[in-house]
């Protein structure tokens, strides 16, 4: 049984990587942890800036890690259980995360940093520039063969 892409009209033409990242970005997990927040900042040069927060109580810098793989950021943390202590009663478990977020074209992780449990991650997104270019068209000279033509 073959799939039916929602890129499959004849008039998308290269919008195969756009169809994997939105394959990627259905396949992350749902697990619900850490939870997070997208905030949208305002910026007056056209430019757009946003915000993703993680509440990640308890973890500290050294625990946590952000990369950025093939158009996406990926959080991960790893908390490690503190063998020392012992637990009349257990509510707040060490436990591993990992949440990946896909990034549009021409977003950039600008900087990140850790306060009262939530990591916020910026990132940036320049203003875009508009550039319109004339195509020349030309005629064939008598005899030359046009590409894709059945006529000789």
């Amino acid at each position: 049984m073959s799939r039916v892409s929602l890129f499959s009209s004849p008039f998308l033409l290269g919008f195969e990587e756009i169809e994997r990242l939105l394959d990627r970005a259905t396949k992350t997990s749902g697990d619900g942890y850490p939870p997070y927040n997208i905030e949208r900042v305002a910026n007056e040069d056209g430019s757009e800036q946003m915000r993703i927060v993680l509440a990640v109580a308890g973890f500290s810098p050294e625990e946590l890690d952000i990369t950025i793989e093939d158009k996406q950021v990926v959080i991960q943390g790893n908390q490690t259980e503190d063998e020392t202590r012992t637990y009349h009663h257990r509510g707040i478990a060490a436990r591993k995360f990992r949440r990946s977020f896909v990034l549009a074209d021409g977003m950039e992780v600008t900087g990140a940093s850790l306060e009262n449990g939530l990591l916020a991650v910026e990132l940036l997104r320049r203003a875009p520039e508009h550039i319109v270019r004339k195509i020349e068209i030309t005629t064939p000279k008598p005899g030359m063969k046009i590409a894709g033509s059945s006529k000789e």
